[in-house]
């Protein structure tokens, strides 16, 4: 009864670690190698990936962009990967 009482709340805490990264249907995430403090460097950076992934963007200012023709709302997320702090944006599709 213990052993499975924990097994559901490891479960439960990877599904919400999970959840809050962005791991989500239709969520497009970018984990950038820089830090940007200026949010104009920032976005310019963003739509730099996109494109490099092969993405059409256009940005519509107000943390929505515009990409392969569908709308998204980008979240800005700072974490720690090894000791060491990366930016990591989520999109989320707007709906």
């Amino acid at each position: 009864m213990e052993i499975t009482l924990i097994l559901i709340i490891f479960g439960l805490c990877l599904f919400g670690f999970n959840w809050l990264m962005g791991y989500r249907k239709d969520h497009i995430i970018i984990d950038l190698e820089e830090r940007y403090t200026d949010f104009t460097e920032y976005v310019k950076a963003i739509e730099g990936e996109l494109i490099k992934r092969g993405r059409k963007v256009s940005y519509q200012g107000n943390r929505k962009f515009i990409i392969d023709g569908r709308a998204y709302i980008f979240i800005e997320r700072n974490i720690s990967m090894g000791g060491v702090p990366v930016q990591r944006t989520i999109f989320k599709p707007e709906k």
